[in-house]
Formats: structure tokens, C-alpha cells, sequence
């Protein structure tokens, strides 16, 4: 396996799809050009720029691949328990970290609360009924989304939250689903 087909394996997830990566792989580059436009149209310099491009990429590209069948699949194989799962959830304490250094007005409170908000909705979905994850986890994304609208976030970092809750909550959290009959 070369290099490149191994990253992506890491990236995606073993068994994706042709259709996984270009939706993967569109949706991260779309997240990022969009993420780095609005931060440059609000005059961030190019380190903040860049970060502002790696978060995007990581949040809108994880969004994706975690609601595909190869991710789910892999991140829910035989084995994985709730402890993979809070500890996936918990690693993404680096991105509100990395915004609250390089983002003017982007606080550490936010950061913190945002962070917070992650972590309490993954303990209520992962540990709910799992017929009622899927409603949990969207209820939860709700609330956090509302939760985070008075802390005054700049808008050309708006969409990190959002989109951190879809990826965490919504895609990785959630299980494939049973076949149709």
C-alpha cells in the first residue's frame, strides 16, 4: 500500500468508496475555501488563515466521511466501546484550543463551553437507549447550537461549532444503520 492510499485509508476510512472520497474530499475543500474566505475577508494574517484552512478541512471533510458506511463500520467494529468513542470525542479538544489562540474574539470560554457541550452530548448519546441515540444526539446538537449562540462567536468562525457538533454527535456517534428490508 503506498503512502498516499494508507493516509487516505487513515483519513476516510478503510473500505470508502470512489463516491466516499469525492464527497469527502469536496466537502473538506469546500469547508476549508469557504472557512478561509470569511476569515480573510475579516483580515486574519496567514497563520491564523492557515489554522482557520486546517480546522475547516478536519470539521467539514470529518462531518462527512464519520455519516459514511466505511466509517461507520470501522468506528463501530466489534470491540470499540464507549471509551473509543469519548476519547474520539475528547481528541477534538485541540481545534477550539487552536481557534481560541490564532481567532480574535474567539474566547476561551467559548472554546471551553463549546468543548463542554461536545463531551456532555456524546455522554448522553452513547449512554441513552440505543433506540433513542439517534433522537438524543440530535436534541443534544440542537441544544448545543442554541447554547452556543449568545457567546458571541465572530461570524467568520460561526460555522465551528455547528459543524463540530454534526461530525461528533450526529456522524460519529451514530451507528450504521440496519439494512432495509
Amino acid at each position: 500500500m503506498s503512502r498516499l492510499s494508507a493516509l487516505d485509508s487513515r483519513l476516510i476510512a478503510p473500505g470508502a468508496t470512489p463516491r466516499d472520497r469525492i464527497v469527502v474530499y469536496t466537502s473538506a475543500a469546500a469547508g476549508a475555501l469557504l472557512a478561509t474566505l470569511l476569515a480573510a475577508q475579516a483580515g486574519l494574517g496567514a497563520l491564523p488563515l492557515a489554522v482557520v484552512a486546517i480546522v475547516a478541512f478536519d470539521m467539514y471533510g470529518g462531518a462527512a466521511v464519520n455519516s459514511t458506511t466505511a466509517a461507520k463500520l470501522h468506528f463501530h467494529r466489534p470491540g470499540r466501546t464507549w471509551k473509543h468513542h469519548l476519547a474520539f470525542v475528547a481528541i477534538h479538544a485541540v481545534q477550539p484550543a487552536l481557534l481560541a489562540v490564532v481567532v480574535p474574539g474567539f474566547t476561551w470560554t467559548a472554546a471551553a463551553i463549546i468543548y463542554t457541550l461536545a463531551m456532555a452530548g456524546a455522554v448522553i448519546t452513547i449512554t441513552v437507549p440505543r433506540d433513542v441515540r439517534r433522537p438524543a444526539a440530535f436534541a443534544c446538537t440542537a441544544l448545543a447550537i442554541g447554547l452556543t449562540a449568545p457567546l458571541g462567536i465572530p461570524a467568520m468562525i460561526g460555522w465551528f461549532a455547528p459543524v463540530l457538533f454534526v461530525k461528533l454527535l450526529l456522524a460519529h456517534l451514530q451507528p450504521a444503520a440496519a439494512p432495509a428490508d
